[in-house]
């Protein structure tokens, strides 16, 4: 974990110049009397997916905290990447198999006090994908599992150009909100995870409207996100 950290560390010292440079985010927040960029104790954070840099704006965005994040075994797979991920702390998630023991390692560094970053939508949605993707469902099992406060977060993905990169920071969400006592596992698992794409879908449109244009017109906003509301 000494590792770790210190990799973190020298990352966001080092880059600094660089992703305030590329990325220029600004950020919001829903209510930073609650929830801004300092997260005490464990939580899990869900986000939109929009790029695979993703991940290296919010390293910047919660500057203080160590984030282990999931990522997608194909990331792993090409070999300078793959050690510097592992350097940094990335839970390797392999799509394709029914192995879930990310599930237990995010577990297990939430129960030490850590931050463990998660995209629900397991991929990159295509550009005429309505988003957020449907939430897969080992996300909505880890954080019942963890019982932690759960930080919605999304960005609208405009990196690499002359916009900015735009996130909005969520109040934390008590998934158990969602349960029901009388459902099953696998029933109380759905409405978490659908209860949660909820959030994001609204967060997506709160952003749209702060950031001044439409949701669809976002970076890498694919189609006008549609809730279950509006379908």
């Amino acid at each position: 974990m000494f590792w770790i950290r210190f990799w973190n560390w020298f990352v966001k010292i080092t880059a600094w110049p660089l992703q305030f440079a590329v990325f220029r985010t600004k950020i919001y927040c829903e209510d930073k009397s609650v929830q801004g960029r300092y997260i005490k104790g464990p939580a899990v954070i869900i986000s939109n997916h929009t790029s695979v840099f993703d991940y290296a704006v919010y390293i910047f965005v919660f500057w203080t905290r160590t984030l282990r994040v999931q990522m997608a075994e194909v990331l792993f797979e090409k070999k300078p990447l793959n050690v510097l991920l592992r350097l940094l702390g990335g839970i390797r998630v392999d799509r394709n198999t029914h192995d879930f023991g990310f599930v237990e390692k995010s577990c297990g560094i939430l129960r030490k006090g850590g931050v463990v970053g998660i995209f629900p939508e397991s991929r990159i949605p295509l550009p005429h994908e309505t988003r957020p993707l449907e939430f897969k469902s080992s996300a909505a099992y880890t954080v019942l599992r963890s019982g932690v406060p759960v930080i919605p977060i999304v960005t609208n993905g405009s990196y690499f150009s002359k916009k900015r990169a735009r996130v909005l920071i969520g109040t934390p969400v008590n998934v158990y909100d969602y349960t029901e006592e009388s459902l099953s596992e696998k029933e109380n698992i759905q409405r978490v995870s659908d209860g949660l794409r909820a959030r994001i879908a609204a967060m997506m449109e709160d952003l749209s409207k702060r950031s001044g244009v439409n949701a669809g017109e976002q970076s890498g906003s694919g189609n006008p996100v549609k809730t279950e509301k509006d379908k």
